[in-house]
């Protein structure tokens, strides 16, 4: 027997479990690639036919509940699910069939159990999921939600489903989800969607053996393969945007990557294995697009749009289900890559202390996670240290040794935020220059009942009008963009200098807002703070969800907040202070907020603070006493600028054409000097708004020789001064190019 031949049989093995083995043939039909498809299915979605664990007994447990409960009536299935019950009916079916196909449930096999699904599916199909229907409502559900989980259930019971279900069940999903739904890639067959698309596509070509729907449903994967440059998908930088304008590897993105890894393990050894060569760029992705956003087993919730107030510790859940589709993706992608996923994977799930990534999750997920946690020739990484910035999504992390903090910022092409179906009605200012940080023992700030206790006139880093807002304010589904295109920064990988042309949400604010990600601190700059509302305007320092003990010296220019970090607030701004609980539902919370009060209607008002994540109340004291390890070069709406002389850094926000410090630039631009100690510097400039042919870059500094030519760099001369010309910016979109020297 020869190797594939070997496997298939040990597939159909574990296919038999579930009461689906068919006769064994002498060669490749087309039943048995289709039987390799469902055995396959199978294995990927449940786990190993022999990965028995509490998880299944739990399963077997909640569709014995099922079952007993089910009383098909002409409005319902179940009572208190009355149709159309677009997602619980159809995910009872689902769970039933799970635990008819796994292992170790109680139920696995059980005749009775199957009868019932098939039963269930009939009904379901007969009084709401039928041919010719009004496909009334969200169309996700009629696409996607409700024909994935009645398929699923389908596969799963196998033969228990008679011929005229099966005929009916494929009549209607192919009413619903015609196949001309995969012909353009355009409106929404985009990204994840077009990922479900496909997949209920290959689940519906399961249920009859349906060669060129399979065919179909694995050639029309190719469109979310490419980068894209405008609209849905994945960026050069990294960037994943769903919904147009909405950065999303915490929601779509993560439904995209779980499909694809999906498709390409069940696919993989059949006629219509995905072979496409630009399926890289998602493997890709991995390290790229996702990793920067999870720390120690949390996906951050700037990439998660309205997902965000789904409940206590979503973000965890989040993680956890980014892990598993890492995970199985390495199945399919080449050794190198997958050793490096299992060993960043099993960082995150040794570092996290809040929800473990083994709590929850599938049995597959659980059982591919628990062997590489049991596997001692996979390392666990260590947290890395870096800046990610990803202009074209307005987006940046930056991590250093014991602490964290990511920014999230709105543009032309970036909503302030997403609300939809009813959720996040009030995530106003997320896009305001919200400043999320994480320092040793916080991995639950955002986590723990956050959202809907926070103020959310109140967003830590946000300038913003207190004008009262309507909930679900401006349009939904992200389209809440702004009319500036100076946003992103430059960066070398290390450090950053990041700014956003602010436009308030619904209001005459404007500002000019301006971070500098140092080793130790974020610097905090704003400038040009102009609004007509009638109402004050506020710059949020901080505003953490702890009762911890807070410490202000106003004289001396500082404020601690204990087992958290400090602040220092020179040159005799007021620090504003609030002591509050907050409470929403039966949950109460307490907060500390920190804040700088523009007065109503300010006319170019400005701040400038540090932040220091994790630093004790002496080195705070210290730090906002020794002003000379920051110094503000300019703050004005045309540069903000600092130079750090420890590291070596001087850093440029160019709104307009200008010099700051020793720096000149001949148009908008970001810069980022860093000398070295061994005679070299590095100078990183970036175009944020994307729309500059020719820049030219004057350093101010000796430099005798290039050490570097980048593709960028048209012409140079050094000596008593640098001087850059660079050309194409614009095609970088909003990315660094970086050019070296060795100074004088």
């Amino acid at each position: 027997m020869g190797a594939h031949s070997r496997r298939l049989f040990l597939l159909l093995g574990g296919a038999a479990v579930a009461g689906a083995l068919l006769p064994a043939q002498a060669a490749h039909t087309p039943d048995t690639f289709f039987a390799l498809v469902r055995a396959r299915w199978r294995e990927v979605t449940l786990g190993p036919p022999t990965a028995t664990s509490a998880r299944a007994t739990a399963l077997g447990a909640t569709a014995a509940r099922h079952l007993d409960g089910m009383r098909p009536t002409g409005t319902s299935l179940w009572p208190g699910l009355d149709f159309p019950s677009f997602e619980d009916t159809p995910q009872r079916l689902r769970t039933m069939a799970r635990a008819y196909a796994l292992p170790g449930t109680g139920l696995t096999g059980d005749a009775r159990l199957a009868a019932a699904v098939a039963a269930g599916l009939d009904h379901y199909r007969r009084h709401v999921y039928t041919a010719g229907a009004d496909p009334a409502g969200n169309w996700w559900h009629w696409q996607i939600g409700v024909p994935r989980a009645l398929l699923d259930a389908a596969v799963l019971v196998g033969p228990h489903l008679p011929p005229r279900h099966r005929t009916t069940l494929a009549r209607a999903v192919d009413h619903f989800v015609p196949e001309d739904r995969l012909d353009a890639y355009d409106g929404t067959s985009t990204g994840a969607n077009r990922v479900d698309l496909c997949t209920v596509t290959l689940l519906r070509a399961a249920l009859d053996d349906d060669h060129g729907k399979a065919a179909l449903a694995a050639s029309a994967l190719s469109p979310v393969f490419p980068y894209v440059r405008e609209g849905d998908g994945f960026y050069r930088d990294g960037s994943f945007i769903q919904h147009t304008s909405v950065p999303y590897q915490g929601g779509y993105g993560l439904v995209l990557l779980s499909g694809v890894a999906t498709l390409l393990a069940v696919l993989r050894g059949t006629p219509w294995e995905v072979t496409d060569p630009a399926r890289q760029v998602v493997f890709d992705m991995v390290e790229r697009s996702f990793a920067p956003f999870v720390r120690d087993g949390f996906c951050m919730d700037l990439v998660s749009g309205r997902g965000i107030v789904r409940g206590p510790y979503v973000d965890h859940r989040r993680g956890r289900a980014i892990a598993a589709a890492i995970l199985l993706l390495g199945e399919s992608a080449p050794a190198a890559e997958r050793a490096r996923w299992q060993a960043m994977v099993k960082g995150w799930a040794v570092r996290n202390t809040y929800r473990p990534l083994l709590e929850g999750g599938d049995p597959a997920s659980h059982a591919r996670l628990s062997a590489v946690l049991a596997d001692d020739a996979v390392p666990a990484s260590p947290e890395p240290v870096g800046h990610t910035l990803m202009p074209m999504s307005a987006r940046a992390v930056h991590r250093r040794p014991g602490w964290c903090a990511a920014l999230s910022m709105a543009s032309d092409r970036i909503g302030h935020y997403e609300h939809g179906n009813g959720e996040n009605l009030r995530g106003w200012h997320t896009g305001s220059g919200m400043l999320y940080w994480w320092a040793e023992g916080h991995g639950d700030h955002y986590s723990d009942t956050f959202w809907p206790t926070v103020d959310p006139y109140r967003l830590a880093g946000t300038t913003v009008s207190t004008k009262r807002l309507p909930d679900g304010a401006g349009a939904g589904w992200g389209d809440t963009r702004t009319p500036w295109r100076w946003v992103g920064g430059a960066t070398d990988g290390t450090y950053a200098a990041v700014g956003q042309h602010l436009a308030g949400l619904e209001s005459t604010l404007e500002a000019f807002k301006s971070w500098f990600f140092l080793d130790d601190a974020v610097v905090c700059l704003g400038a040009g703070i102009t609004c007509s509302d009638g109402v004050p305007v506020e710059t949020v320092v901080d505003n953490r969800r702890t009762r911890a003990a807070l410490t202000v010296d106003a004289a001396a220019g500082w404020a601690h907040l204990e087992g958290h970090g400090g602040y220092v607030v020179p040159d005799g701004q007021r620090l504003r202070t609030l002591r509050e609980d907050r409470t929403a539902g039966r949950e109460t919370r307490g907060y500390a907020t920190l804040w700088l009060d523009h007065g109503v209607d300010p006319r170019s008002a400005g701040y400038a603070y540090v932040l220091l994540p994790g630093a004790s109340r002496d080195a705070t004291r210290a730090r906002a006493a020794d002003p000379g390890r920051v110094l503000v070069l300019a703050n004005t709406a045309r540069q903000q600028a600092v130079h750090a002389p420890l590291p070596g850094i001087t850093a440029v926000t160019f709104w307009n054409a200008g010099a700051a410090g020793p720096l000149t630039a001949s148009g908008p631009c970001a810069v980022l000097v860093r000398e070295r100690g061994d005679g070299t510097a590095t100078l990183s400039i970036a175009d944020p708004r994307r729309d500059l042919d020719e820049l030219t870059l004057t350093w101010d500094r000796p430099v005798a020789a290039l050490v570097d030519r980048p593709p960028r760099l048209a012409a140079a001369a050094t000596g008593a001064r640098l001087t850059l010309r660079l050309t194409g910016l614009a095609d970088e979109e909003g990315g660094s190019t970086t050019v070296t020297v060795r100074l004088a």
